[in-house]
């Protein structure tokens, strides 16, 4: 069931974009709201979580499969298809989870 609501959230750039905005966007509201950060501050923090996950979740499932054929010029360890809308999907999945947790530790750390 997540496999085809995940496939038909990438279908396009415009739904994928929608689909990460609309994962993100209560995370900021409980970081402004909850956690009494500021608009841009949580902005911020997010912006710096989400790529740091992107760079953590790039290398799942993007092992070649040896099948494909090969550009000349091409690295040789390049995966065929990259499947890099599912991968920002999946980014902003595990960056809310990060993302939260770190704004949870924010009153412990006296900031």
């Amino acid at each position: 069931m997540f496999s085809a609501l995940l496939d038909r959230a990438t279908t396009s750039i415009p739904r994928t974009l929608a689909a990460c905005i609309a994962l993100m966007l209560p995370m900021l509201a409980l970081a402004v709201w909850g956690f009494r950060l500021s608009g841009f501050g949580a902005g911020a923090l997010y912006f710096v979580v989400w790529w740091t996950m992107l760079f953590s979740v790039l290398p799942f499932r993007a092992a070649p499969d040896g099948t494909e054929v090969v550009v000349p010029g091409q690295d040789l360890g390049a995966p065929h298809k990259p499947q890099m809308r599912r991968k920002a999907v999946w980014t902003t999945l595990v960056a809310d989870v990060v993302f939260l947790v770190a704004v949870a530790a924010f009153p412990l750390a006296g900031l």
